[in-house]
Parts: structure tokens; C-alpha cells; sequence
């Protein structure tokens, strides 16, 4: 009788013994499955909410004061430029100067389109185009590069030669006022887009000088 007693206490123990085993592996595996399944789907939350949140931060445009700097200071001085470039049609006598003036102009329009979609998605005031040659009314003449009013109104009276020279020694100027606000933006900026943009200003602007100072007859 003991025997039997024995053997159904064995059997009771057993019993609870795996099942016990059985809830803790349940749970074990509810905590393992949380650490891979749940814990690698945290884990995997965790490592895509950051990613995520860099996705929301660029395209919310994560920038700071230079960035709005640049884009509402470069924007109407690619204008200037553009306004110079297509005195160039019917006035210039240069193939090499037309051709100057034509890529001036297939560069920066796409640019100022471009840095105005960044200032109306940051909030930020896009500068107003200035009318006709009324530079002294846009306020920007005395940022690096511009021309002033009297500058303009001598390029637009030339034509041949004159207007060649004339063109080409503002527009070292210019490029050099935008190389320096492309400089500051590279160094101080934070968006991502505007830095990028800087760079290429940067080593187009820097090409086209040279290029501009050989057709003046200057090494630089």
C-alpha cells in the first residue's frame, strides 16, 4: 500500500514538475520571442524610429539660421546673375561669352527654384524679384558680389567688345561674392541639400572664374 502511495506521489510530483516547466517555457518563450520576436521587434522599432525620425527631420528640413541666410541671400543674387547672363543675347560679340552666359543661366534658375521650395517649406520669407534694373529697392547691393544700380545700367548700354569686358569683369566679381556666401554656408550650414548646393557653387563658380579671367587675358 505504501508502494502504491509512493508511486502516486511520484506521479503527482512529476506531473507538476512539467508543468511547471511547460507555463515556464510558455513564458520563457513569450519573453524570448519578445526578445527576439517582440525584443527583436523592439529592437527593430527601436533602430527604424531613429531612421524614421531623421526621414521626418529632413523632410520637415532640419536646418538652422545660415541655411535660411543662404537661401534668402543667394536667391537674388543668382537673379543678378541671371539678369547679367541675358544681357548677353544681342549684345555680346563673344561666342565663348554667350556661351558663359547661357550655362549662368541653365545653372542658377534651377537653383533659385529650388532654395525657394526649401524657404516656403521651412516658413521663411523667399525674397520678392526686384523690378526691371531697380536693384537699390531689393536691398541686397551691398551683399558679397552684387552689382550696384550704376554697374547694371553701364552693362546694359554696352554692346561688342565693350559689353564682353564689361560682362566678364562683373562677373568675376559676382561669382567671387558667391564663392564667399557658399564658403560660409559650407562650414556653418546644417541642411544636408543646402551644403551640397554650396559645394557645387562653390567648384562651378571657382571654374567659370578662371575661365572668365583667361578671356579677360588674366592667368588667374
Amino acid at each position: 500500500m505504501s508502494s502504491v502511495r509512493n508511486l502516486t506521489r511520484r506521479g503527482v510530483l512529476v506531473a507538476v514538475t512539467v508543468g511547471a516547466a511547460v507555463v515556464l517555457a510558455a513564458c520563457g518563450g513569450d519573453g524570448d520571442s519578445g526578445g527576439s520576436g517582440s525584443g527583436s521587434g523592439h529592437d527593430a522599432h527601436a533602430s527604424a524610429s531613429p531612421s524614421a525620425g531623421d526621414e521626418t527631420g529632413t523632410a520637415a528640413g532640419a536646418h538652422n539660421a545660415q541655411d535660411v541666410s543662404f537661401a534668402q541671400g543667394m536667391i537674388p543674387h543668382h537673379r543678378q546673375a541671371l539678369e547679367m547672363a541675358r544681357l548677353a543675347d544681342g549684345r555680346a560679340s563673344s561666342g565663348a561669352v554667350k556661351d558663359l552666359a547661357d550655362r549662368i543661366e541653365k545653372a542658377q534658375d534651377p537653383e533659385i527654384r529650388t532654395m525657394t521650395g526649401w524657404l516656403k517649406a521651412w516658413g521663411e520669407d523667399v525674397p520678392e524679384a526686384g523690378g526691371g534694373m531697380d536693384h537699390s529697392a531689393s536691398g541686397h547691393s551691398g551683399m558679397p558680389g552684387m552689382m550696384g544700380d550704376e554697374d547694371m545700367a553701364q552693362l546694359e548700354k554696352s554692346s561688342g567688345k565693350a559689353f564682353d569686358q564689361k560682362f566678364l569683369t562683373l562677373m568675376v566679381e559676382h561669382h567671387e561674392g558667391a564663392v564667399e556666401m557658399a564658403t560660409t554656408e559650407k562650414s556653418k550650414g546644417r541642411y544636408g541639400p543646402a551644403k551640397a548646393m554650396a559645394d557645387d557653387i562653390v567648384t562651378a563658380q571657382n571654374a567659370e572664374i578662371s575661365e572668365m579671367n583667361k578671356l579677360l587675358g588674366k592667368s588667374g
